[in-house]
C-alpha cells in the first residue's frame, strides 16, 4: 500500500460524515479516526484526522495467506460425488494433490470434474451438493501451509 492511497483515503474521510474507517488490505491495517472542529462565529465545521494507525498484520490475514481458492471456471451444478450415494471426492481435512478431482460440475448434460490445482489441506467446502454455482464462485479453501 503506497502513501498516495493512504493520502487519498485520509482525504475522503476528512471530507465526509464518517467518524471511524478500518481498512485491512494485503496484511496491512488502517484505522482513522475523525474529530470535527466547530466554529460558532462562522457556522462551520470543519472534520479533522485525530488519529491514523497502521498496524502489523492481525494472524488471520497472515493464515489467509496460506489459503488458496479454487474457483468454479463455469456455471452449473456443484457435485461433490461422481455419483447419487457414492462417497464425495474430497472431505475437510482432506489432503488433496495437484490434478486431484475435488467435485464435478454439470453444464449442459456434461460433466466437468474440477481438479485441484495446489497441493494442501481442505479447509472449507463453500458450496453444498446440489447448488448452482456461478462463473468466478468460491468452492473450496485450501490450506497450502501443510
Amino acid at each position: 500500500m503506497d502513501r498516495d492511497f493512504i493520502k487519498e483515503i485520509i482525504s475522503l474521510v476528512k471530507g465526509s460524515d464518517i467518524k471511524s474507517l478500518s481498512i485491512e488490505t494485503e496484511g496491512l491495517r488502517i484505522h482513522i479516526e475523525t474529530y470535527q472542529k466547530e466554529y460558532p462565529q462562522r457556522a462551520e465545521v470543519h472534520r479533522e484526522i485525530k488519529h491514523v494507525e497502521i498496524l502489523p498484520p492481525s494472524e488471520e490475514a497472515t493464515q489467509e495467506k496460506h489459503l488458496h481458492v479454487i474457483k468454479s471456471p463455469l456455471v452449473g451444478t456443484f457435485y461433490r460425488s461422481p455419483s447419487p450415494g457414492a462417497p464425495p471426492f474430497v472431505e475437510v481435512d482432506d489432503i488433496v494433490s495437484p490434478g486431484q478431482v475435488l467435485c464435478i460440475i454439470e453444464a449442459l448434460k456434461v460433466m466437468n470434474e474440477i481438479e485441484s490445482d495446489v497441493r494442501g489441506r481442505v479447509v472449507k467446502i463453500l458450496v453444498e451438493n446440489g447448488e448452482t454455482v456461478e462463473y468466478g464462485q468460491p468452492l473450496f479453501l485450501i490450506d497450502t501451509s501443510v
